[in-house]
């Protein structure tokens, strides 16, 4: 039986991938240069500091650039694109149901913890965490099991009871490595990308139930009462 639930952050809850990427190809093409998908799936949902975005650049038009400033503008353009930005479709209604369910509630993101409690708050969703666990929490961040099993550990629930929702390979990884369900919902970015192993794959919670997904998960219905 399902006990608990626990949520990725960037990407999953407040799609946050999906505008740092465009804004980066924006950036990118200014100088005549691209940012491939894949090349910047590698670092969707691991630790900030796995791929420098200025260094690339250099490689791609082979000359130092101006690293204080892009970063400034990059700051600027995102805020700019995310200041009216909700949460991703179903993600409140599902909070909201697994309040219901009685379902504990988690937060296992590899962002660092500012950063997540300042759009949490800006979405209003703050209050339904029980437990969240941020970079600053663990050594090692996603694609380790260390994020979620310190969630688990704080929720006091065993990882073959807990779903975990992701957005991203390295997320999902975590997850199956953590001994959790997985359930990923990908955003426009992280779509295409190549994931391992997962339990059940949504194009957005507001196509499935938080109920019917946890009695598919169980393999049983009736573990999830009205």
């Amino acid at each position: 039986m399902i006990e608990a639930v626990v949520f990725d952050f960037d990407g999953l809850i407040f799609d946050s991938e999906t505008h740092e990427y465009q804004v980066l190809q924006q950036i990118y093409a200014s100088y005549g240069a691209e940012l491939p998908l894949d090349v910047w799936g590698k670092c969707i949902g691991t630790h900030a500091n796995f791929f420098d975005a200025y260094a690339y650049l250099e490689s791609c038009i082979g000359k130092p650039v101006d690293r204080e400033s892009m970063a400034k503008l990059r700051r600027e353009m995102f805020d700019q694109r995310v200041a009216q930005e909700t949460a991703r479709p179903g993600v409140e209604e599902y909070l909201a149901t697994a309040k219901e369910m009685g379902l504990k509630i988690g937060l296992a993101s590899s962002s660092r913890r500012e950063w997540v409690m300042r759009f949490l708050s800006q979405l209003n969703l703050l209050h339904y965490f029980v437990c969240i666990r941020t970079a600053e929490d663990v050594k090692r961040v996603k694609p380790e099991p260390d994020l979620y099993l310190a969630a688990l550990a704080c929720l006091g629930v065993a990882p073959d009871r807990a779903v975990a929702f992701e957005d991203s390979p390295n997320g999902a990884l975590a997850a199956r490595r953590a001994g959790m369900y997985c359930v990923i919902v990908p955003n426009s970015v992280t779509a295409n990308l190549p994931f391992g192993e997962y339990d059940l794959r949504l194009d957005s919670m507001a196509d499935m139930s938080l109920r019917e997904v946890c009695g598919r998960l169980s393999g049983r219905a009736d573990d999830i009462l009205d």
